[in-house]
């Protein structure tokens, strides 16, 4: 059995005034200085923070960061004199896929590295677009044994990397074959190759130094690789043309962009490095399935499925979210027997832990996360660097060791997120979880079962649902 995977955690407040999404007024003429003010019975202690932190003059309490959103000393102040805003600054972070929410949830992980808890509960939609219209199996959530976030109970999050065999063959009581290279890593996800624009100042470095301590994998290109950033967790992306170092050689797994150059560069890495597994980066274009189909009846022992920053594919009309193109592509290769032959690696538009476990369910075997990475860095994801701007968080000006810590707390924060799903599911082994979607229900088939049987199939009209 492996060691247990334990991430170490350190708080890392934020270096910039974080963007919250909830305020107090506090309308303090009328108050009537009650003996039993509603400000102590705080549960979060936030008041009592406030008056410490102005009393030592030791930082700020920003209530639009801090406030849970409980309503307890709204409800219960006797002059009513405490009202609840919500910040419109907060509405303008991420966009339609990051969402302010799931920009804040992260900030808080990277901050505290635990699982973020919100006292007004969830107030959104029923369903929504992609992995929010796919829910999960918690139906052994009663059983106290299924505990791992406590030490109860065992749970592997490790998985492995690369091709397995069909079956082992004998001879004379030994194996006649050379088992194909496996790379194990702690966690079902790996750290993707960062846009070149956000690559500032130690973020590379900080990005790299995580995987270190981790013991996981973080994709660079190779043109990005400059003396001093090699390591055994690093995962090169080849530049077209460019020379093979012996760096490139001993690298655990390196990644070739998709191109009919791959098997020549593939079988020459082999010769060099017979424990190396090569994996071939593929964009979710159009024919994607084919395609994979095809790279792993040429031998690919991993294929790496790149989605744009929202998990959609890279098609021009009517594009389909990853939760649907894996399931699709992970069925064809149950079809053709060979989904043992190759590892799928879901890369874009991961960004909360769920994603993780529902892109498993899908048909994934692990993920690759990018954006994340820099949101725990407290970027807003504002754009402004791509268009040669000013980052209003200085992001090139954050410290190596803060930055390295920062990604480790929102890691650990996933890691418990994803033992706690995994326990609550009743499955103990993160290989397990790998296109298992008779633990995940998906909301057309909820509605198609239940609705669809009233109201009929449902359709679209002038864009619209009908």
């Amino acid at each position: 059995m492996p060691k247990k995977l334990h991430i170490p955690v350190e708080p890392a407040r934020p270096r910039h005034r974080v963007v919250g999404r909830l305020g107090i007024v506090d309308w303090r003429e009328d108050c009537s200085s009650c003996h039993n003010c509603v400000k102590r019975g705080c549960v979060y202690g936030f008041y009592v923070d406030e008056a410490e932190r102005l009393r030592n003059e030791n930082g700020y309490l920003d209530y639009v960061y801090q406030c849970k959103g409980c309503l307890t000393c709204i409800q219960n102040c006797t002059k009513a004199l405490l009202t609840r805003v919500e910040n419109p600054e907060y509405r303008r972070l991420g966009d339609g896929h990051y969402t302010p929410d799931i920009i804040l949830t992260t900030w808080y992980q990277a901050e505290t590295g635990k699982i973020p808890v919100s006292g007004s509960g969830y107030g959104g939609a029923f369903s929504g677009p992609g992995f929010d219209a796919m829910w999960t199996d918690m139906s052994e959530i009663v059983r106290p044994t299924r505990d791992g976030i406590h030490g109860r109970e065992y749970i592997s999050t490790g998985i492995d990397i690369g091709r397995k065999v069909k079956h082992l063959v004998f001879q004379n009581g030994r194996l006649a074959q050379e088992p194909p290279p496996l790379v194990e890593t702690p966690l079902p996800v790996m750290f993707d190759v960062l846009p070149a624009h956000q690559q500032r100042g130690a973020v590379l470095r900080a990005v790299i130094q995580a995987a270190n301590d981790l013991g996981m994998l973080a994709a660079v290109r190779q043109r990005d690789l400059v003396p001093g950033l090699w390591s055994n967790q690093v995962v090169p992306l080849l530049d077209a043309c460019a020379p093979m170092t012996s760096d490139i050689q001993r690298a655990p797994m390196v990644l070739v962009r998709e191109s009919a150059e791959y098997r020549r560069v593939a079988n020459e890495l082999r010769q060099k490095n017979k424990s190396q597994v090569t994996a071939v980066r593929v964009e979710a274009t159009a024919g994607l399935t084919e395609r994979v189909r095809r790279w792993v009846r040429e031998g690919a022992e991993a294929i790496e499925l790149v989605f744009d920053a929202h998990g959609m594919e890279r098609v021009s009309s009517q594009p389909r979210h990853m939760r649907d193109v894996l399931r699709e592509v992970h069925g064809a290769l149950i079809k053709d027997g060979a989904r043992d032959q190759t590892t799928l690696i879901a890369s874009g538009g991961i960004a909360l832990a769920e994603h993780v476990t529902k892109a498993l369910l899908c048909g994934a075997d692990m993920v690759a996360v990018d954006l994340p990475l820099l949101v725990a860095l407290e970027c807003r994801l504002c754009g402004l660097c791509a268009q040669g701007g000013r980052c209003p968080v200085a992001l090139e000006e954050a410290d190596l060791a803060y930055a390295t810590q920062r990604i480790k707390n929102l890691m650990a924060a996933w890691h418990s997120q994803l033992i706690e799903m995994m326990g609550a599911m009743g499955i103990r082994e993160a290989r397990r979880l790998r296109g298992e979607s008779g633990r995940a229900m998906f909301f057309e088939d909820l509605e198609r079962n239940t609705f669809g049987r009233l109201f009929g199939k449902r359709g679209r009209q002038n864009g619209a649902s009908a």
